[in-house]
This record gives C-alpha cells, sequence and structure tokens, in this order.
C-alpha cells in the first residue's frame, strides 16, 4: 500500500479537451474484451447456418443462426449451463408456436395466443426472466416466418443450440483473463478503502474516514463481479478439453475470494470504528500504521493471483502484523476505543493469511492470545 501517507494525492488529473473527446481506449477494452465472444458467435453461428442450409436443406435457416447468437451473447456469464438454458428456453418457444401454425395458421389473433401461451409455459419452467423472454421472441419469429415444412424451423433452433454449445467447448472464452481482471479490482478497491482510513487515522479526520468507509461498503458489488466470473470460469474450464488444465488455479482463486470476501467485511468494521473514533479529530498514528502493514501484505496477496510465487512473502508480511495485535500490548495507556479498533484488525489479519493459502485454524493460532 505505497504512498499513504501525509502527502498522499488525493485527487488525480482529469483530462479535459479534444483529449478526453478523442480518447478511445475504453472504446478499444471493450472491443479487445469480447473479442474470443465475437469469433465464438461468428463462427456457430455461421456453421449451424451452412449445416441447417446444405447439409438439412433449408432454404432460409434463419433460426440456426439467431438462436447460435442469442444463445452465446456477449455476457459476462459464458458459463455451459447458461447457455444451455438460454437455447432451451428459445427451443420452447419455437415449439409451441410451431404447434400453433400447424394446429390454427399464422394470423394476428394466433400470434397472439401462441406469444401468450409460449410465456406462460416459459415462466412455468424457469424462474429466469430472460428464459421466457428468449422464447418469446422465438415464438414471434415462427408465427411471423413461413416455412416449406411443418417443425423446420425447430430442427433449425437444434442445430443453432448444438452449435453453441461445441463452440463453447472448442473455442471457449479464456477464463482467466476476466476473473483474474475482477479480483485484482477486489484488491484494488480494498487498498482504496483503507489507504483512506489511513490517512483519515494519521490525521484524525473524521470526513475523510467515513469517506473511506463509503469506500470499503462499495466493495461488495466487486465481489459478487468476481464471484460470477471466477464461477463461470470453473464451469467453462471443467466443459472445455482446452481448459481443464486450469482448473487447479481457478479453485485456488476460489480460495482467495472466499477469504477476501470476509476480509472486506472486516473492513468494513475497521472503518466503522475508524469514523467513530476520528470524531474527536485526534492523530492515532499506531492503529494507521497497522492496517497500512496489513494491507501491503493484502496488496501481495492480489499479486499472487498472477504469480503464486507472491504467497510466501505475503503470508509473512501479515504474520508479522499478525503476531503483534494484542491491543494491551500495542497502546497500554489507549483508551477502549483505540483498543477495540486494534481488536477489529484480528479478524482481518486472519481473513488475510487464509487468502495466503493458511489453514483458517493455524491462521487464528497466530494471534496472540488476549
Amino acid at each position: 500500500m505505497s504512498g499513504d501517507g501525509d502527502t498522499a494525492a488525493i485527487t488525480q488529473t482529469v483530462p479535459t479537451g479534444w483529449r478526453a473527446r478523442l480518447d478511445l481506449r475504453p472504446q478499444l477494452a471493450r472491443v479487445r474484451g469480447s473479442a474470443i465472444a465475437i469469433v465464438q458467435i461468428t463462427v456457430a453461428a455461421t456453421a449451424a447456418w451452412a449445416f441447417a442450409h446444405y447439409v438439412v436443406g433449408h432454404p432460409a435457416p434463419l433460426l440456426a443462426a439467431t438462436v447460435t447468437i442469442s444463445s452465446l451473447g456477449l455476457v459476462r456469464d459464458a458459463r455451459p449451463r447458461r447457455v444451455l438454458e438460454t437455447v432451451v428456453g428459445m427451443l420452447v418457444g419455437i415449439l409451441v408456436a410451431e404447434g400453433f401454425v400447424v394446429v390454427v395458421g399464422p394470423g394476428w389473433w394466433q400470434l397472439a395466443l401462441a406469444l401468450g401461451v409460449t410465456l406462460l409455459v416459459a415462466r412455468f419452467l424457469s424462474p429466469y426472466p430472460p428464459f421466457a423472454i428468449m422464447a418469446g421472441i422465438q415464438a414471434s419469429i415462427v408465427m411471423s416466418l413461413p416455412a416449406s415444412q411443418p417443425f423446420s424451423r425447430l430442427i433449425d433452433g437444434i442445430v443453432g443450440g448444438v452449435a453453441a454449445l461445441v463452440v463453447t467447448a472448442l473455442i471457449p472464452r479464456n477464463p482467466r483473463s476476466e476473473e483474474a481482471r475482477d479480483g485484482h479490482a477486489v484488491f484494488a478497491a480494498a487498498d482504496a478503502a483503507a489507504r483512506t482510513i489511513v490517512q483519515a487515522l494519521r490525521r484524525g479526520d473524521a470526513l475523510r474516514a467515513t469517506r473511506g468507509l463509503e469506500k470499503a461498503r462499495g466493495i461488495g458489488p466487486r465481489i459478487d463481479e468476481w464471484r460470477t466470473s471466477l464461477e463461470s470460469g470453473l464451469a467453462v474450464a471443467g466443459f472445455s478439453p482446452w481448459l481443464r488444465p486450469q482448473r487447479a488455479e481457478l479453485r485456488r482463486h476460489q480460495t482467495v475470494l472466499q477469504a477476501m470476501d470476509f476480509a472486506t467485511r472486516n473492513l468494513r468494521v475497521v472503518a466503522r470504528r475508524a469514523v467513530y473514533l476520528c470524531d474527536d479529530g485526534q492523530r492515532r498514528p499506531v492503529p494507521a500504521e497497522l492496517l497500512a502493514e496489513l494491507m501491503r501484505g493484502a496488496s501481495l496477496v492480489g499479486e499472487s493471483l498472477d504469480d503464486i510465487s507472491f504467497q510466501p512473502a505475503a503470508q509473512e508480511a501479515v504474520r508479522a502484523v499478525a503476531v503483534r495485535l494484542d491491543p494491551a500490548q500495542i497502546l497500554p495507556d489507549g483508551s477502549p476505543g483505540e483498543q477495540y479498533l486494534i481488536t477489529a484488525l484480528r479478524p482481518l489479519a486472519v481473513d488475510l493469511l487464509t487468502a495466503t493459502g493458511m489453514p483458517s485454524a493455524e491462521a487464528r493460532a497466530v494471534l496472540p492470545r488476549l
């Protein structure tokens, strides 16, 4: 946690003028992040259309392509189960609409009836709202476009669904890149919150302490994003033969995620205590330095996401602080509030030790007895 002294910058330069208007980095980063998904969709949709047209003999296999595109999508959660659920939802819509076309034919009131029944069936089958929407869209397409043979569009939909699943396995989206990026975002957010709390304690700044608490509370959504991308990555790595070697590393990241979930919750506890203490405007450099040292260890844990060789250094850095966390020894003349703050650092240290791979019982044993 470098640069957390009293002279640390609290503002940053905001680009303005033509440089800000011509900055294409966000757009390029968005394209780069979706490159594999775009390749997936293009290959799968083209293959599904070609198979349905040249092998099955359908003259305009629109649904083969649309089912593939819709089931893969550009969403963050690319796990095979989600793709399969989307495919099933669309096939339900196609099947119901094909049945209506065969029984009562096309028309506006037939469309209304088929769409209503499709949505009812889809909501009965799945609690996932997009499932029903996908089914309704496909039912509308079937009721609106003519077909040469009954249920031919259902075959197109099946072809598109199979193509989406095959491409998910053979041209998988890299699960490590997105989940590692989300993991680093968690550590960056925790570091920013802790940095603000440290500055508040060093200066006795109640306003800054409140800002640190707000930052700590904002880490929760980043934890959720990391969990989603990590679970998706584990599912894709288990489904794709090319990515199975990554499963062990993803499971290690899952252990870090679970520990950081608890650590960020305990950081919020520390932040609330800091807000209470800073109300009197007194400087408290000792707990500030302890928190800064702990978060320097946390930054090494973050580095270990990409390079496991950082893990021993991270463990030693956190351990060096944890063994000293005895309020009576550190602040023998401190107020109850100050000693409570030192006590609040103890579970945070345990969580960070657990994030380094140390068993939780061993991590708790590192702390001095109270």
